[in-house]
């Protein structure tokens, strides 16, 4: 019962799946940094087209993330995540081929961001719903933990990285080496092994029955809704923040861009932090318990991203911003993992899909709500309310039954395998 669940890096398939997470991810952070910059200094792009820019890298999530889940639950996962990198490295390329010959234009990057947001899409809901069959439900916490590391430390070096590219090769050469990580990873994951089709039921039902399933799935189960409710008012409140930060930086603070991005990385290492402490937490503690007392930690400490200002209080704000974002890195080792356990494998797409619609919603209304109290009521208003949005997201969470689990309810929800498949089928 209390035996240690081995390595999922002893699992060849893991250990493939990490290595290409490791070039998409390099891939979307060039993209990140490379297409706006490109925008900006090739096509003279002002404000509201790099904004229309950013708010198009989101809206996939919005326009097709539900009914992407329905198709990852019927497609067999790895071809999933092949033809999403795939599609991701084609889309790139066509950026520096288009200004090669001299006929790049503002609509050819609206298109590629919207259509790259359609393919992550795909990619993250299955990278999450695969994850499962490849590890075993016993390995998903040290699983996850590595996965939330990995996005962490490209959110801290990736975007780096990316504006190094940019200033060495140049916007369109760097967004070449984002098509190249792309299809290294789509090659990459071809040596995942070959897995039978996903389970699914004779006499294939309408796609909007099955979307209407999923959402049933998590907004029926109490624990999965306060998961859900939690997560998605973090990002409510991290979004707000973010939105008005850069004006606040550079207008109000005066502090160079340099500042804007050390106060960034510093969430990143927060996340780092998390995920490392999450396993440890949800050993001593409990899964559940684990969960709901590092919100009642941690998440206060958001309190203190409203007094960000010059001298020791940015130190004090940015401490802040660490504590809370640990705590958005532990919600993110130990919640993915339980919202796995709590769903069956041929559910596990829409259900990803069904958080991932919830989360980038909240995300885009974020960014807005922030954009409109800072513009109505100033910036540093803006701040307060999204550092006490964050600060009180964990309470879905603790006021939940998630609070009472002390072990994962892996036998109520064992996997379900297509008849000959074996444990690690994706």
């Amino acid at each position: 019962m209390n035996e240690r669940p081995r390595s999922p890096w002893r699992l060849r398939d893991f250990r493939v799946l990490f290595a290409a997470g490791a070039l998409s991810h390099l891939g979307t952070n060039v993209g990140y940094v490379a297409i706006p910059l490109l925008a900006v200094t090739v096509l003279d792009a002002g404000p509201g087209q790099a904004g229309a820019l950013a708010a198009l890298s989101t809206a996939a999530f919005l326009l097709i993330g539900l009914p992407a889940g329905a198709w990852v639950d019927r497609l067999p996962g790895r071809r999933v995540l092949v033809a999403a990198d795939a599609a991701r490295a084609v889309l790139f390329a066509s950026v520096p081929l288009a200004w090669w010959l001299d006929v790049l234009s503002l609509p050819q990057l609206y298109a590629v961001v919207l259509l790259n947001g359609c393919a992550t899409v795909f990619f993250e809901v299955g990278s999450q719903s695969v994850l499962p069959e490849l590890v075993g439900r016993e390995r998903l916490v040290p699983a996850n933990a590595a996965l939330v590391s990995l996005m962490a430390g490209a959110n801290i070096a990736g975007r780096g990285a990316g504006g190094f590219l940019v200033q060495l090769f140049t916007a369109p050469l760097a967004i070449l080496g984002g098509a190249v990580a792309y299809l290294a990873s789509a090659a990459g994951l071809t040596g995942i092994g070959r897995r039978g089709a996903p389970a699914v039921a004779a006499g294939r039902r309408r796609l909007r029955t099955e979307v209407a399933e999923g959402l049933r799935h998590v907004l029926g189960s109490r624990e999965l809704r306060a998961l859900a409710f939690t997560a998605a008012l973090t990002n409510l409140g991290v979004q707000m923040i973010n939105a008005v930060l850069p004006v606040l930086f550079t207008r109000e603070l005066r502090l160079p861009a340099g500042a804007l991005g050390t106060y960034w990385a510093a969430g990143g290492v927060g996340l780092l932090l998390g995920a490392g402490l999450a396993r440890r937490l949800a050993g001593r503690l409990g899964h559940g318990r684990a969960l709901g007392l590092a919100g009642l930690w941690f998440a206060p400490a958001a309190f203190a991203v409203g007094l960000i200002g010059d001298g020791p209080w940015l130190w004090v704000a940015g401490a802040g911003w660490l504590a809370a974002m640990a705590k958005t890195g532990i919600d993110n080792v130990l919640g993915v993992t339980l919202r796995q356990h709590l769903t069956p494998d041929p559910l596990l797409g829409r259900m990803n899909a069904t958080f991932r619609f919830l989360l980038t919603g909240a995300l885009a209304v974020g960014s807005a709500l922030g954009g409109l109290v800072g513009q109505v009521a100033g910036v540093r208003v803006a701040v307060w309310a999204g550092a006490i949005c964050l600060a009180g997201a964990f309470l879905p969470v603790f006021c939940s039954p998630v609070r009472t689990l002390r072990e994962l309810p892996a036998a109520t929800t064992p996997p379900r395998r297509t008849p000959g498949a074996s444990p690690a089928e994706a």
